[in-house]
């Protein structure tokens, strides 16, 4: 238990001095923002363009494991949505939020850091793996669904070039298709240049612990149980459960991507999550279930990583 402890404790005592950082006024939510947009823009892109420039294509683009964790994000994606469209009677718009909280992890701020200490290198080129999945299915997917559910007259073919549009924006994607494409030449990044992006990169973990921390201040649940109950459910313990099983029929996945999946989907879900739901009046439920989710995470984690532990998958 102690040598458990010694990897997530760590996490979360940075993401606790976040907290207490701005609860003390030492920082406020504004600089807090500030900080998790370098992060977004700059200190996580670095870290995927390190880490794919670094491989060959065929090390990155490793078709078992996307297939794997796609079919996991979207079965507990529809699992979700069905649950709370169909048996709770929500409407179409609430449920895809929900769903989405469900099924896309926060890779970035958690579960980079806590798989980095665990696995080391083979963190980041979990994380992009992830990213591809997350950025290009799940959260157009669930967006989509949401826009549909406002009934916002937005015609399906400007909905999907603005998606898409979102998408090229995104220094994370950007930095994705660069790597690939490094990748894919076999070209490395000048020496000057790649301690430029290393500097960056080793900048993301602590710095993206410690704003989570910060955004964390402030919200607070408010009578939405039910919902937060069935985001964090699904976050922590549907979705990673949703991958073992995608692992055991999807063959030739590498023992430690294996692990790194896991870890990375029994994160909770991404910090933007109420900023997302915030376009369908739906931020406070969604700020409600980030922080219960965040809370709760500890103790999963920490157990999963147990677990794997025992079963000798990694030394803890």
């Amino acid at each position: 238990m102690l040598a458990v402890l010694g990897v997530t404790a760590p996490i979360f005592i940075l993401i606790a001095l976040g907290f207490l950082s701005v609860r003390g006024g030492l920082i406020d939510r504004g600089q807090i923002r500030g900080l998790g947009a370098f992060v977004i823009n700059f200190a996580l892109p670095a870290l995927v363009l390190r880490a794919l420039s670094e491989r060959s294509i065929g090390e990155v683009l490793d078709g078992p494991y996307l297939l794997a964790y796609t079919l996991a994000s979207l079965a507990v994606f529809a699992g979700g949505l069905a649950v709370a469209r169909w048996l709770r009677g929500q409407d179409l718009s609430a449920s895809a939020i929900l769903a989405m909280g469900m099924s896309v992890p926060n890779s970035g701020f958690i579960g980079y850091p806590i798989v980095a200490m665990v696995l080391g290198p083979t963190a980041a080129l979990a994380m992009a793996l992830g990213m591809l999945v997350e950025n290009l299915v799940m959260i157009p997917l669930a967006l989509a669904l949401a826009e549909i559910g406002q009934q916002s007259g937005v015609r399906g073919r400007v909905l999907a070039r603005e998606t898409a549009l979102r998408l090229l924006r995104n220094p994370m994607i950007s930095a994705i298709a660069l790597g690939l494409l490094l990748s894919l030449l076999e070209l490395r990044l000048p020496p000057l240049l790649f301690r430029v992006v290393d500097m960056l990169a080793s900048a993301s973990a602590p710095l993206a612990l410690f704003v989570i921390g910060g955004t964390l201040y402030g919200i607070r649940p408010r009578g939405m149980w039910a919902d937060v109950g069935q985001t964090a459910l699904g976050k922590l313990v549907l979705h990673p459960l949703a991958l073992l099983l995608a692992f055991l029929l999807v063959p030739d996945i590498d023992p430690e991507l294996k692990v790194a999946g896991l870890l990375f989907a029994s994160a909770p879900m991404m910090s933007i999550y109420p900023i997302l739901g915030l376009r369908f009046g739906l931020e406070e439920r969604c700020a409600a279930s980030l922080v219960a989710a965040t809370v709760l995470a500890f103790v999963t984690i920490s157990t999963l990583i147990g677990v794997l532990g025992q079963a000798g998958y990694l030394k803890t």
